[in-house]
């Protein structure tokens, strides 16, 4: 992405999320600006907004990152905790902006646009897929209803505070603004997927058109709203439809848009100039063909590289060049899972193949860890190892874009969320008996008798 485009994304993102610039909220997990510091030293650090330190030091406080350096350059206080952890490597949390971990349902079948339907009523907090993408690094999901309406529902964005027994409510996994409220998207979606029986259109054209009319009725309904001036005899009807549409229009809700077929990524082009709103186009397999106008548009792609079971005809043009050609065209990339398309234990291997392809490698680390967090607003307190951002970190063994290095710590908010060397975490990193149960593995009744403290 050039500097101007760059520039102009992040100024229409301070838009979108005014209060993150404004001040944190205190997480469910009792975050502090005090806390125990720690000092993990002797590392190789990818910061995702500067070169690699070879031995470099990151200096945590509490939930807070403090310090991030050339170990010989980083003062350490009194009374810090010291780690040394050569010959690892260390890398700001991983941000997937396109996850379905915890269960999909959202929206049903009885309409193709229901903006106002919330994913966060379906999602199980004690699904097993928490505690897998963990095992891969990952600190913050943008969770999403599926892709088969034009208009599906409201994502959320979510942190894996999962340290201990981990959350009994979605709720504490919010990422929340200044007032305290859950941060999240809407999610949209075009091509043959929202293609179906009435009252499902049966084309891109009708799909297109049922997405302009209840766009114009948002318009009209909150024209009505400031209208009646609070007046509760002028007001019309609450209708949580149209409201979801009209925050969409004023860049308070971000656009997460499912798109394959270069017609299609026009199409939503098309409608975010429209109706003004911020987009991030998702998938965007036949995104190469169309990376200028995207680029012109200056909209972010967040690219899925493995795609599998796969299937899908519009994505049968889809190439590991996809993001590298995006790159060079001047458009700001990501990768996500989509998971279970792609699982988030293996999500490095999205950047190392996009890099196989062609793609610079600074720009693909990127592509996981801060351009993620851009296209979720986010980018002011997550992405990048830097002093005042939260401490969401991993922990690998050697290269991220390497098959064989494994996550060893997943650490959120100054927490380790995550531990290789602890049976019950490799139990998520590597599979077996127990690991797809909400119970704890070590208790439920497949546990082996050394797993509960008897004698094998």
């Amino acid at each position: 992405m050039s500097p101007y485009s760059r520039r102009r994304f992040l100024q229409h993102a301070s838009l979108a999320m005014p209060v993150l610039a404004a001040g944190r909220v205190p997480s469910a997990w009792g975050e502090s600006l005090l806390g125990e510091t720690i000092a993990w030293q002797n590392a190789r650090i990818l910061t995702a907004q500067s070169s690699p330190i070879e031995k470099g030091t990151l200096l945590v406080q509490g939930s807070t990152i403090l310090a991030v350096g050339p170990s010989d350059s980083v003062a350490i206080p009194p009374g810090a905790r010291s780690i040394d952890v050569s010959g690892k490597w260390i890398m700001p949390g991983l941000v997937c902006t396109h996850s379905h971990i915890g269960g999909m349902g959202a929206a049903d079948g009885s309409a193709p646009i229901q903006p106002g339907v919330r994913i966060l009523d379906s999602l199980n907090v004690r699904d097993s897929g928490f505690k897998r993408a963990l095992a891969g690094g990952l600190t913050t999901l943008n969770i999403m209803p599926g892709s088969g309406h034009l208009i599906s529902g409201q994502t959320v964005y979510c942190k894996l505070r999962y340290a201990g027994k981990g959350p009994s409510t979605i709720e504490e996994l919010f990422i929340r603004d200044a007032e305290g409220n859950g941060l999240g998207g809407l999610k949209m979606a075009n091509g043959t997927n929202s293609i179906g029986e009435s009252p499902f259109p049966g084309t891109r054209g009708k799909s297109a058109f049922l997405v302009r009319e209840q766009y114009i009725k948002a318009r009209e309904y909150h024209a009505k709203v400031v209208a009646a001036k609070g007046d509760a005899d002028k007001l019309p009807p609450r209708d949580l439809h149209m409201e979801a549409l009209v925050e969409a229009m004023q860049l308070k809700r971000i656009v997460h848009h499912h798109t394959h077929r270069h017609d299609d990524i026009i199409t939503v082009l098309r409608l975010a100039q429209e109706f003004n709103l911020r987009v991030v186009l998702h998938h965007v397999s036949e995104g190469w063909k169309v990376a200028k106008e995207i680029s012109a548009a200056k909209v972010p792609c967040s690219v899925i590289v493995i795609d599998s079971p796969g299937g899908k005809l519009e994505a049968r043009d889809m190439t590991f060049r996809n993001g590298r050609i995006l790159d060079e065209a001047g458009v700001r990339v990501a990768f996500h899972t989509d998971d279970w398309i792609t699982d988030s234990r293996v999500f490095t291997r999205s950047a190392a193949l996009a890099v196989r392809a062609g793609m610079n490698r600074d720009r693909a680390i990127e592509g996981l860890t801060i351009a993620g967090a851009e296209m979720l607003g986010l980018e002011n307190r997550i992405g990048s190892l830097a002093p005042g951002k939260d401490a969401d970190f991993a922990i690998l063994s050697g290269d991220p874009l390497s098959v064989y290095t494994r996550v060893l710590e997943t650490w959120v908010e100054g927490q380790k969320a995550f531990d290789l060397s602890d049976p019950k975490d490799a139990l998520f990193a590597e599979g077996g008996t127990g690991a797809g149960s909400d119970l704890d593995p070590f208790l439920c009744c497949y546990a082996q008798p050394w797993q509960i403290g008897g004698k094998q």
